[in-house]
Parts: structure tokens; sequence; C-alpha cells
């Protein structure tokens, strides 16, 4: 793995939105990005790639396709479920890629039109808290 970076970390207080680049937060175990609308559900952090961004032709700032961390060098699609990666002073574990056709039906944020969660996105739950900021490491557990 490249030598990984956090980008961005995002949250909002409402579903369906982009989310604000904060530059840090706290991640709360089994909960999330404390102040996050996703905190507490079955996908408490949203990971996306910067990369994927690029790939996708976009200019976008982190948070504008409602992810809550961006990332910068890692390669998303190679993790697998149950991977556990560590981000600033919190530890993830990976639980799913992407959304479901009937999840994306009227749930998916779209940025310009392009909706990238859903199909480059991966969704982590919180096992170990901490505050995890804009040039944070991103290494396995």
């Amino acid at each position: 793995m490249k030598e990984a970076r956090v980008v961005g970390v995002c949250k909002a207080k409402k579903r369906g939105v982009s989310k604000k680049n904060i530059n840090s937060g706290l991640l709360q175990k089994d909960w999330g990005i404390v102040g996050d609308a996703h905190a507490g559900t079955n996908k408490q952090v949203s990971l996306l790639a910067r990369e994927d961004i690029e790939n996708a032709g976009i200019t976008a700032s982190p948070g504008d396709f409602a992810e809550n961390i961006t990332t910068g060098g890692i390669d998303l699609q190679a993790l697998k479920i149950g991977d556990e990666l560590q981000i600033g002073e919190a530890v993830v574990s990976i639980t799913r890629f992407g959304k479901t056709r009937e999840e994306m039906i009227g749930h998916s944020f779209s940025y310009q039109g392009t909706a990238l969660l859903p199909t480059k996105g991966v969704f982590a739950k919180v096992v170990k808290g901490g505050e995890v900021k804009v040039g944070d490491r991103i290494c396995r557990y």
C-alpha cells in the first residue's frame, strides 16, 4: 500500500446533502463521526478515494459526494470486509462496499449528476474511537 493519508474529514447534520469538510473529527466507537447524520447506523463511516473522484473526471472538494472520510493513496476497492484500518487515532473495520440497487433508489446523493458512494464508496464501523484529521496516515491495523 502506498503512503495513504486522510484528505478530508466531513460531516452533515442531515442526510441527502453534501457534507462539510471539518478538517478533524471524533470517531466514536460503535457510533461513527460525532455530529454526523449517519452516525449510529449500519453505515457508521463512509470512505471515498480522491483517486476515484478524479477518475470520474469531476472537480470536487472533500464531502461533495457525502462521504465522511476522503482518502488519498489507498485502493479502497482492494480491501476486504473485516479488514481494519487505523485512521489517525481511530480504528475502523470494513463492513461493506457500495450500496445495493434497492438502497440507491431515492437514497443516494449525487454531485453534479454523479453518485460515487454507491459504486466506489466503502463503509466501516468504528472499533476504536479517536480523533481523525486531514493529513493523518491510514494503515492496516
